[in-house]
């Protein structure tokens, strides 16, 4: 990849006056901010919350709807609010804005999945802006992602980003609140995130939002594991994404020097496949497979409970400890007949799970 790929999420408090409305100023400062990037060579994929923020007031509710319907509908009507204005502010700098609706659903298709990464990977080739919002009209309660920062993560790993940018009214992360605490200490640099960090987060967001800071730090955990540099934190000006990637943002950067990227097909199988059987493997396979990246082989299986079928994902199991999951190539039939052969025993194909389509469970 020769130019960078940034991921920058846009929350709801970000683009929005109190009352819910559009602060078109916000915004286009924002889209001044990205085409600063694209300008100098950054691609970049933009996740902004606000559809039912900016469609609330206009259905008629005097703050944001909490019913179910009440937000589906505000989003239906706030969308294209949202969209159109993103639409003209880029094209008075000659540039093109895409608009892509998600669901969890999306991602857990494996079909859907590869299509919305190439979809993306288009718009890219054509120096399209690419701008991502959860399909807040028809996701039901098992189907969303709670909100977009964890989109946001799960977008940037998608696309194989350098960095996400998870833009908010709070300048970074503390160690206890400071509107409550004016001793509070902000991190300006992790290379992890822990459990103790967690706790320090709180969950409440604003008026308008659905994510506190909580929300992004686990978000910008998913997005570390996945091999995404994260910053979180605020700016006013249009030259704010540069310094952020320049390392002068005001906020909290999570990073380590050389993150290593996940394919997509391991992320798939890690985050959101459906497992439809069992296979138990010996010492020596578990060894191969955890310690020395290799696929594994029948030789090593000695069990298989469940049916599935060439193409299905399969929890794998040391004893009574799972310790991956992966893509089989085989039949739960086929597997009976060969497992805890040798390779030199079987005519056909000889590998159960290929190492590019395990992943491991730490």
């Amino acid at each position: 990849m020769d130019q960078k790929r940034v991921v920058v999420k846009i929350g709801s408090s970000s683009l929005t006056k109190t009352n819910g409305e559009i602060d078109f100023s916000k915004l286009r400062q924002h889209v001044s901010a990205i085409v600063h990037l694209k300008q100098r060579n950054y691609e970049v994929i933009l996740v902004s919350s606000g559809a039912v923020a900016c469609g609330f007031k206009k259905m008629g509710y005097s703050q944001k709807p909490i019913t179910l319907k009440g937000r589906q509908a505000a989003a239906a009507v706030g969308q294209s609010l949202l969209i159109q204005a993103y639409t003209e502010a880029l094209e008075s700098d000659g540039y093109v804005a895409a608009q892509l609706l998600l669901t969890r659903q999306d991602f857990q298709n494996k079909t859907s999945y590869q299509n919305a990464q190439d979809t993306i990977e288009e718009l890219l080739e054509r120096n399209v802006l690419p701008i991502i919002n959860e399909n807040d009209t028809v996701s039901i309660k098992e189907l969303t992602f709670g909100d977009n920062d964890q989109l946001s993560a799960l977008v940037s790993g998608l696309v194989h980003a350098e960095q996400l940018i998870i833009l908010t009214d709070i300048n970074g992360l503390y160690d206890a609140n400071p509107n409550v605490e004016p001793s509070a200490k902000r991190f300006d640099h992790l290379d992890c995130i822990t459990d103790e960090l967690l706790s320090f987060a709180t969950s409440e967001g604003s008026k308008v939002g659905t994510g506190g800071m909580q929300s992004k730090l686990l978000a910008a955990k998913t997005a570390f594991e996945l091999g995404v540099n994260v910053f979180i934190g605020t700016g006013d000006s249009e030259s704010k994404l540069l310094e952020i990637l320049n390392g002068d943002g005001d906020g909290t950067y999570i990073a380590k020097e050389n993150p290593q990227q996940i394919s997509s097909q391991k992320q798939w199988i890690s985050l959101f496949s459906e497992t439809n059987g069992s296979i138990y493997i010996d010492e020596g396979a578990e060894n191969a497979i955890l310690n020395n990246g290799k696929s594994l082989l029948p030789a090593g299986v000695y069990l298989i409970t469940g049916d599935f079928i060439e193409g299905d994902v399969v929890d794998i199991y040391r004893e009574r400890r799972l310790i991956g999951k992966g893509e089989v190539r085989y039949n739960s039939d086929e597997l009976k007949k060969c497992m805890g052969k040798r390779t030199d025993e079987i005519n056909n194909h000889t590998v159960v799970v290929h190492r590019d389509r395990f992943v491991s469970i730490t």
